[in-house]
């Protein structure tokens, strides 16, 4: 009997790391992030100072497909704060004059992977500093679904599959090509997938071929079922909040 089937174990949804020094940590924060696409956009002034107003923390992006579509990234811990506040201001605002996109619609919550020595930095601050820091005007999000042959993998052939994949960003990364933001959207996503992936860097070219060589990864090549649809922007806009 596993402890998510016993009635008399507490579950305990905390995120999980561990301490330099070998000790287990968690932490129950985790950063919700949702991306809304819409078109119609013929001018963005309308839409950055409805922003400016608000005072809303996010970014918008300029589509690099749709010549009048636009994006707009927001994130809280509180996941309250995308219906309360997000949801009204889309629509009485600049925004609601535009056509949403569902077919890019995203929603997702950032998670651990169990080795993270910075629980706080992992899942709250990092994700929020790559999206809103000013030298990475290009960005790439996406959702992807894996197949359920991946969760039938052992521990061991898991970790391995997924350290193949890391190391690719961490080489990207290094090099401030591209970084990455992962999201968990399990039950969150309309389109029933498992993860929504942002790229985000300097120039647009790395970003691509960072999914390039990622194609050839083990996880992708046997375990993703599918991937896109791919918002591609370029930010025109950033919240000022902390």
């Amino acid at each position: 009997m596993t402890p998510e089937s016993r009635t008399d174990v507490r579950l305990d949804l905390a995120e999980k790391g561990r301490a330099p020094d070998g000790s287990p940590t968690t932490l129950d924060r985790r950063l919700f992030m949702q991306l809304n696409a819409f078109t119609g956009c013929e001018n963005v002034a309308p839409l950055t100072r409805a922003l400016d107003d608000a005072g809303l923390d996010g970014v918008l992006y300029e589509s690099a497909h749709d010549p009048r579509g636009v994006a707009l990234l927001t994130f809280a811990e509180n996941p309250a704060h995308l219906v309360d506040t997000v949801r009204p201001f889309l629509a009485t605002s600049a925004f609601s004059r535009l056509e949403w996109q569902p077919s890019f619609a995203m929603l997702g919550r950032t998670y651990s992977i169990g080795y993270e020595a910075d629980l706080a930095d992992a899942l709250v601050h990092r994700p929020r500093s790559r999206v809103k820091d000013p030298s990475y005007d290009w960005a790439v999000w996406y959702p992807l679904r894996r197949s359920g042959a991946f969760e039938r993998l052992s521990a061991d052939e898991q970790r391995a599959a997924l350290m193949e994949h890391g190391g690719i960003g961490r080489r990207f990364g290094a090099d401030g090509h591209a970084h990455d933001i992962r999201l968990a959207c399990h039950g969150l996503d309309i389109q029933d997938n498992d993860f929504v992936i942002g790229l985000v860097g300097p120039q647009l070219h790395p970003l691509s071929t960072v999914v390039q060589a990622m194609r050839r990864t083990v996880q992708t090549s046997v375990y993703v079922e599918r991937m896109g649809p791919f918002f591609v922007g370029r930010a025109v806009w950033r919240g000022t909040n902390s």
